[in-house]
């Protein structure tokens, strides 16, 4: 790749939103330096999508744009073991958007050193999460580089930018500064004024992938997903891959509204934050799979492992996927899911996903010859009888020591 004489180039990570639009022209100016842009696909970008940021980086002054293909290993690195610990962030929120900045950071410091760039940039402000899960990764990588925010940095309000941008007469996103949307293969989320307190609800004119979707309700549609070792590998029987099963189940989903959600919760720098989402997918997905998990799974495996995919979620959120404990974490989920295949049979309507059934050749309650509520298998009603009586032992001492 050749740049501009005029200097080291910046490496800019580039989503074609406001913020990042507006970085480029302002670092060229700033700095007097040629900016590249870097696109690192982790979602979201069709070959329309794909052109569009190209233009549109070349338009507002890069001197190169870059698209990164990373989806493959996105999911191979952190999806599938979001679904192996059915990770939801607060119970509800299956980290639609932050998940994938640990791999947006990786190729980002990786095209840098590979292109001797000293500098690298993001479009971060210094209220949200994302500064700090790129920066986390960058250091951690390539502490040589040296990292410019400029939104963060130099406190530029969204619609200082839009001005910056018009009196240049160059090229704002759609949507201008109402909204700020965030797209990967996991999901989208959306900020805007109604998120900033708990109070509000964005509109459905607001909404990315299910705008409409419940002004005229869908018949519902039965859809079964196979698993194999805990990852998706088929639906209605059509073998997939990973990829391609989550954009199509995506696709299947949003015409329902399946996945929509306002999620509040912690932000990693400890104040309260609040962001709609969609994910159909996710929703689907990890609905599906926790159901097969109680098919396959003793109760101890899941309890052990509810916990480890709370505390997983929580260092892929923060950005800390680089921890020597996430891989320790990985190596448990691997193994609780080797009997983790399976199919199940989902239900979709408006609005929500129902689990109508699952089976799998390690199901656990096929193994045992009784019957639950109905017949004893594997012993006597006089074990049963025993049984309980062990079981009423504590309490019968706690009430004799308490002279009752």
């Amino acid at each position: 790749m050749t740049t501009s004489n005029n200097g080291n180039p910046i490496v800019l990570a580039f989503s074609g939103g406001l913020d990042t639009s507006f970085c480029i022209p302002w670092l060229k100016e700033t700095h007097g330096r040629p900016v590249v842009t870097v696109t690192v696909n982790t979602g979201g970008i069709d070959s329309q999508a794909a052109t569009e940021l190209t233009e549109r980086a070349l338009a507002l002054g890069a001197a190169d744009h870059v698209l990164l293909e990373a989806r493959e290993e996105f999911f191979n690195t952190v999806l599938k073991y979001l679904i192996m610990g059915n990770v939801r962030r607060g119970q509800l929120y299956p980290l639609c958007v932050g998940a994938e900045r640990g791999v947006q950071a990786s190729h980002l410091a990786r095209f840098a050193t590979d292109l001797d760039a000293a500098s690298v940039a993001h479009g971060c402000t210094a209220a949200g999460n994302d500064q700090v899960r790129f920066e986390i990764i960058l250091k951690a990588l390539a502490p040589e580089l040296e990292v410019l925010a400029p939104v963060r940095d130099h406190s530029w309000a969204r619609a200082a930018q839009v001005e910056f941008l018009e009196q240049r007469g160059m090229p704002t996103p759609l949507g201008g500064s109402a909204y700020s949307i965030n797209r990967g293969l996991w999901g989208v989320t959306i900020g805007g004024t109604e998120t900033l307190d708990s109070k509000g609800c964005i509109p459905e004119s607001a909404w990315v992938l299910s705008r409409g979707a419940l002004d005229a309700p869908r018949a519902p549609l039965e859809v079964e997903l196979g698993f194999e070792c805990g990852i998706p590998t088929a639906i209605d029987g059509a073998r997939l891959d990973a990829v391609t099963l989550i954009e199509q189940l995506e696709s299947i989903g949003k015409a329902y509204a399946i996945g929509r959600g306002i999620h509040l919760g912690d932000t990693i720098i400890g104040t309260k934050g609040r962001v709609a989402f969609e994910a159909p997918a996710a929703e689907i997905l990890i609905a599906a799979h926790r159901e097969l998990e109680k098919l396959t799974l003793s109760a101890m495996q899941s309890r052990v492992k509810e916990q480890l995919g709370q505390i997983y979620g929580d260092l892929i959120h923060e950005g800390r996927q680089l921890d020597p404990v996430c891989a320790d974490i990985e190596t448990l989920l691997d193994s609780s899911q080797s009997r983790v295949t399976g199919t199940v049979r989902c239900l979709l309507r408006p609005g929500s996903v129902f689990v109508l059934g699952t089976d799998s050749p390690h199901s656990l309650m096929a193994a045992s010859r009784g019957k639950y509520g109905e017949s004893a298998g594997e012993w006597t009603s006089a074990d049963a009888l025993g049984f309980s009586r062990i079981l009423s032992l504590p309490g019968m001492l706690h009430t004799r020591a308490r002279g009752d």
